[in-house]
């Protein structure tokens, strides 16, 4: 609603081009290393995912720039390739032995540039831009040209040089903000200004530094930018570039602007990227996160539950993702009921609040509880047995160096309590030795099979122990437990598996 009514006073191009740099700048990441054949299967993804262009490298940089440019040229791909190179004739060359369609040709123009890294003039400067996007061209390639640092060069010089570069033939030109320092408002004044003196496409390359390459990009396409650089994930030099999967999905629902992108294929190459490149994306990473689309909040489950729309501004499948219920200490009952009939798991109201008390319990603890927990217990509470005449009152344990494990064991045993204290290998067997000893006035119960495993990974895993008792009659039965404390799963699970067997009596 407030965004259609901004939209009037915006320049928006009727569709925007995906610059991407992930194999470029995206490698530029510190720690990040992609071989030619990594470079290859990424340039594959990226042509599918339909990007407009895909810088593959700097040529000039290594033989393995080269032969991973020329590779990916062969490959014929509908995404445009393209190789930066600095203004130097080295670096042009390389990338035109290349065969590359695309070049992106740069150098620096503001005063900390001019003075510190290249000592040269503006007026040398310029005449090295010229003769680049001069020579790009008289080789037939598209041409696209950076002012690098263009958000800290002098506005009257950067307008000179771009409109000799549009002079020589340029294509593109391209405005970097090469250390992030530009705000949303600023970025949108440059852009438009620009536009009221350049007549050709302007592509944008926006660094994250203080969290606003997106929301610059985003700027720059209101003042009517035609082109942004972007990287999958958001890989790049120091806090990295623009997030393509941010970017896209941004300019398409809030925007409305038309782009070639296959957005249910973005949540792919973002795992794709981040297994080559060994950068793990944060849960919380907008669109392709691992929580993206994850719900707790009671509140939250039950509207969602209800219509998506409430609580997701965007399906999960329009990017590739899939919706999911956390359960926490703030979910609610319709959360956990919706989840056991996914599962197609039939439960009466008592042992329903039984499986709700346990999450509620484990997520005070600050555990998040898996699907596989939940199904874990509610195995455990379906299978309990129907009355419990020997019931659990007390538990303790004691064991350590140099000392034997020893537990001491409370029971109800119909009415009557009995206390025993033995000792075992280990604190489990310490505390069914205990257990035994009690019940055998009443029962000659025996531990035949015992199987721990723990749901999922972690140290405060939950663990599911299994057991199989008998008694001397023949009579058998299983006990299941699944709680966070290992000796209390293997202790309940035996008790489960005893009063079966007293019932069965």
């Amino acid at each position: 609603m407030y965004i259609e009514e901004v939209k009037k006073g915006m320049e928006l191009p009727e569709t925007v081009r995906i610059f991407d740099t992930t194999l470029r700048d995206g490698e530029q990441t510190p720690g990040v290393a992609i071989t030619v054949d990594e470079k290859i299967r990424i340039a594959k993804r990226l042509d599918r995912l339909g990007v407009d262009t895909i810088e593959v490298g700097f040529p000039a940089s290594s033989p393995g720039e080269m032969k991973a440019a020329r590779e990916i040229i062969k490959l014929g791909l509908k995404s445009q390739v393209c190789g930066l190179a600095r203004t130097l004739q080295g670096d042009l060359d390389a990338a035109i032995d290349c065969d590359v369609d695309y070049i992106h040709t740069f150098i620096g123009t503001s005063p900390l540039h001019r003075e510190y890294k290249l000592k040269m003039s503006k007026e040398d400067i310029l005449d090295l831009s010229v003769k680049a996007v001069d020579y790009i061209k008289d080789h037939g390639i598209t041409a696209e040209f950076s002012a690098e640092d263009a958000t800290r060069t002098e506005f009257e010089y950067l307008k000179e040089i771009y409109k000799e570069v549009e002079g020589a033939g340029a294509d593109y030109i391209n405005v970097p903000d090469t250390v992030g320092v530009m705000i949303p408002a600023s970025m949108r004044y440059l852009i438009f200004e620009l536009k009221n003196y350049i007549k050709i496409p302007i592509s944008v390359h926006c660094h994250d530094d203080f969290g606003l390459a997106v929301a610059n990009s985003l700027s720059a396409v209101e003042a009517g930018a035609e082109q942004v650089h972007a990287t999958i994930n958001g890989l790049g030099e120091r806090a990295g570039n623009a997030s393509l999967e941010e970017l896209v999905m941004a300019l398409i629902t809030s925007y409305g602007i038309n782009m070639n992108i296959k957005t249910e294929l973005l949540v792919d190459i973002s795992e794709f990227v981040s297994r080559i490149t060994g950068v793990k994306m944060p849960p919380n990473k907008a669109i392709v996160g691992e929580n993206a689309f994850a719900h707790e909040a009671g509140i939250h489950v039950h509207g969602v539950l209800q219509k998506a729309e409430t609580y997701e501004p965007i399906t999960p499948e329009m990017v590739g993702h899939t919706r999911k219920i956390v359960l926490g200490k703030h979910t609610g009952a319709k959360a956990i009921k919706s989840k056991l009939d996914e599962y197609g798991i039939e439960m009466n109201d008592t042992q329903f609040n039984q499986i709700f008390d346990q999450v509620k319990k484990l997520g005070d603890k600050g555990k998040c509880v898996t699907d596989a927990d939940l199904k874990a217990m509610a195995e455990t509470v379906l299978g309990r047995a129907e009355r419990e005449i020997v019931k659990l009152e007390g538990f303790s344990v004691m064991t350590g160096d140099n000392v034997m494990p020893t537990a001491t064991v409370k029971l109800n045993i119909d009415g009557k309590i009995n206390t025993a204290a033995k000792t075992g290998v280990g604190p489990v067997d310490a505390a069914i030795n205990a257990i035994q000893s009690l019940v055998s006035e009443t029962a000659d119960i025996e531990l035949k099979e015992y199987h721990i495993e723990a749901i999922t990974g972690g140290t405060n895993a939950l663990a599911e122990v299994f057991v199989v008792m008998g008694d001397k009659d023949g009579n058998s039965a299983t006990g299941r437990s699944t709680v966070e404390d290992v000796v209390m799963a293997s202790v309940e699970a035996v008790l489960d598996a005893i009063n079966k067997i007293l019932v069965m009596r």
